[in-house]
């Protein structure tokens, strides 16, 4: 019990970190069964699938593990989207070491992972709430103590509560265990592909040269911004050569669609903002007026700021009513005012200030009978006791408990709901005397409380608060939708939708490159039916109308693209190969009109139109210079550097800016000296993190199908 007091205080602050097992963060809506016919399968690793109940489980997992770690109950969809996104590649990332280490034999023992708990670094030990609380690191005999109170545990002789706690410690421990071995492997298979990469002297004297021997050199140089684009023509075949020269850079591992859409957003008529301030100065007086049971007041009001009544700090509060805060007395009311920052009408009523401690550190034993009369005989009978002189430690320890010490900050419950049992609970640690006895009963126990230590006072407020949204009316949203379907049911091809949507008083935006990967379109909520029907589309299709975002958005789209999986094709590319052609064309002009005017030393070059002169100093092999004459990076200018000799004139050169020539003025060498040793094991540093990549090239392979989408 011990050890649970431990977690419990410091659940609330852990933040878990998942290394090479999980790469980012996951989750997403509830798992829905499809029809008999349709595949029950959300993706493919090397050929084997995993159904979507197997990854629904993985998600709930994951989300269990994360609230946990945060101390929060419930997950935005955002970060309910994050979560399903990591367990994904979390789970591709896994099968793909899987597959690798199977054909070499790797695997990790059960005498390894308990290695790895024994030494107690690893990082995803760190972050467990299984740490030494003077340390702060890992504790295993925390762990241990942990894992044998689990498998001691009689759920028959202790409270649901503490049962449901330890058993979702248990099953966050299993997840933790889980990706250890996970990541184990993981390091193991890029640390035999890492020793494959190995340095030899001859290509550290050659890195050594590169870093330590540098010049200085004069430049003169036509930019490319010299000639206009419009003098420049470029040809199909070219961008066919230039396509065929590049064209592994242009495949795609996952189809796509490129889209057109239309989004109208519903916001408030004049009547209806008009109709918020009516009711918002109608709250305002009733408020003024009330003087009891907040709580149930401005529930009535539709407030988006529930009333709990205790002392928070200001840092709960809204920004726009803290702002307000110091300039209204206790007890007065201030507003209606609009906030336009969150687009709310607001009023409150300052009800009291206080100055309090925030940090409490209080030890507690929960009492529990077959009825509530039993209950009260218990719990009367452990208070006196403990009034007695009983120490509270061996008198929680006969009700299967560690009485331990737990700390508890506002941090802990502000921006949570607060009300029943829970209201009750935390008023009485808040407001409890230090080193005084308090018998709190609640719905179905009684708690023994001791507050045994305070900390951090700070300004704490209580406010009654009235924040109503400007929102529109059903008329208003009736009218919006009457007037866009008309618009959608007369445009039904892309041609239409695009020609007449400016007209309408719609604008047509573009989405190019919309993968099925994507949790929404144009990011508006509750688009996922849309993302399903994009991808079931063909090229011209236009949908209906979808009703989505909070019931605030309408949505109609066109496919005008299909981008299959493999090479995309030349006429999406073009864009791309347009600036390096044009460099190109432009070169062969500049480095023609070089030759044309007989130039052979520097200040001949200089003098051609549109030269420009610079120096460039300290250049060296290993990294590019920048020219700031041309605005630009240009590594071969180092390569010319390393190889040139004093006042050697070069040929003109095709770089990243312009076409330039180049003169070495002087060389020198870095005051270093060589160690063959240090120099293999920079490079040896480098190959590694080329090394670190090696999974891309196995998801290249492995031909990965993700069609999560279709159902969640």
């Amino acid at each position: 019990m011990a050890t649970l007091q431990n977690i419990r205080s410091k659940g609330p602050l852990l933040v878990i970190v998942v290394g090479l097992a999980l790469f980012a963060f996951i989750a997403g809506d509830a798992w829905k069964v499809l029809q008999p016919h349709q595949s029950q399968s959300v993706g493919e690793v090397n050929g084997e699938s995993l159904s979507a109940q197997d990854f629904q489980k993985m998600v709930e997992e994951y989300t269990e593990v994360v609230k946990i770690s945060s101390g929060l109950n419930a997950l935005t969809d955002e970060q309910t989207n994050q979560i399903k996104d990591e367990v994904w590649r979390s789970y591709v990332n896994n099968k793909l070491i899987e597959n690798e280490a199977k054909k070499l034999g790797l695997t990790v023992s059960k005498a390894e992972l308990q290695a790895i708990i024994d030494a107690g670094v690893h990082p995803m030990l760190q972050q467990t709430p299984f740490r030494n609380p003077q340390t702060g690191t890992f504790d295993k005999d925390m762990l241990k103590k942990f894992l044998a109170d689990y498998a001691k545990m009689d759920k028959t002789k202790m409270s649901s509560q503490y049962a449901e706690y330890y058993t979702s410690m248990y099953k966050y421990w299993s997840f933790i265990e889980k990706n250890l071995v996970q990541s184990r492997l993981a390091e193991k298979y890029q640390a035999l592909v890492t020793k494959s990469l190995f340095s030899n002297p001859v290509e550290a004297k050659n890195a050594f040269d590169a870093r330590v021997n540098q010049s200085d050199l004069l430049l003169s140089a036509i930019p490319y911004s010299s000639i206009s684009d419009s003098t420049v023509s470029i040809s199909e075949a070219d961008y066919k050569a230039a396509y065929d020269k590049k064209k592994e850079q242009f495949k795609q591992y996952a189809e796509s669609r490129n889209i057109k859409y239309v989004d109208v957003q519903v916001t408030a008529s004049p009547q209806d903002k008009a109709a918020i301030q009516k009711e918002m100065a109608d709250y305002t007086n009733q408020l003024t007026s009330t003087t009891s049971d907040y709580t149930s007041f401005i529930r009535t009001t539709g407030s988006q700021v529930p009333f709990v009544d205790m002392f928070y700090t200001s840092k709960s509060l809204p920004a726009d009513v803290v702002s307000r805060l110091d300039s209204v007395a206790t007890g007065n009311v201030y507003g209606p005012y609009y906030n336009a920052s969150d687009n709310t009408y607001t009023s409150f009523k300052k009800l009291g200030v206080t100055s309090m401690a925030d940090s409490i550190q209080f030890q507690q034993i929960q009492i529990a009978g077959a009825d509530e009369s039993k209950t009260k005989a218990l719990a009367d009978s452990v208070f006196n006791a403990l009034k007695g002189g009983a120490k509270f430690a061996d008198v929680a320890r006969k009700y299967g408990q560690s009485g331990e010490s737990t700390w508890i900050s506002s941090a802990n419950y502000e921006g949570s709901p607060v009300e029943g049992d829970n209201l009750k609970y935390l008023e009485a640690i808040t407001s409890a005397p230090q080193n005084e006895l308090t018998n709190v009963k609640l719905e179905r126990a009684n708690i023994i409380l001791l507050v045994t230590d305070k900390k951090a006072v700070k300004d704490k407020y209580k406010v009654a608060i009235v924040k109503r949204p400007v929102e529109f009316s059903k008329e208003t949203y009736n009218k919006a939708y009457n007037a866009f379907s008309q618009f959608v049911a007369s445009n039904q091809t892309l041609d239409k939708l695009a020609a007449n949507a400016e007209s309408a008083g719609y604008k047509i935006m573009d989405r190019n490159d919309l993968y099925s990967s994507e949790h929404n379109i144009a990011g508006i909520k509750g688009t996922k039916e849309a993302l399903k029907w994009v991808f079931s589309a063909k090229a011209g299709d236009v949908s209906s109308l979808y009703e989505c975002g909070e019931s605030d958005h309408m949505l109609v789209l066109g496919v005008s693209a299909v981008v299959s999986k493999g090479y995309r094709p030349l006429a999406m590319v073009k864009d791309q190969l347009k600036p390096e052609l044009l460099r190109d064309k432009k070169a062969e002009k500049i480095m023609a009109m070089m030759k044309s005017s007989g130039a052979t030393t520097l200040a001949r070059y200089k003098a051609l139109p549109n030269a420009v002169s610079d120096t460039v100093k300290h250049v060296t092999f290993s990294a590019p210079a920048y020219v700031s004459s041309l605005r630009s990076s240009e590594p071969l200018i180092g390569a010319y550097a390393s190889v040139a000799k004093v006042n050697q004139l070069s040929a003109p050169i095709k770089g990243n800016g312009g076409v330039f020539v180049l003169q070495v003025i002087a060389q020198e060498k870095l005051n270093e000296t060589y160690n063959p040793k240090s120099e293999i094991a920079s490079l040896e540093s480098m190959h590694a993190r080329m090394a670190s990549q090696f999974v891309n090239d196995l998801y290249i392979k492995a031909d990965v199908v993700d069609t999560r989408y279709l159902f969640f």
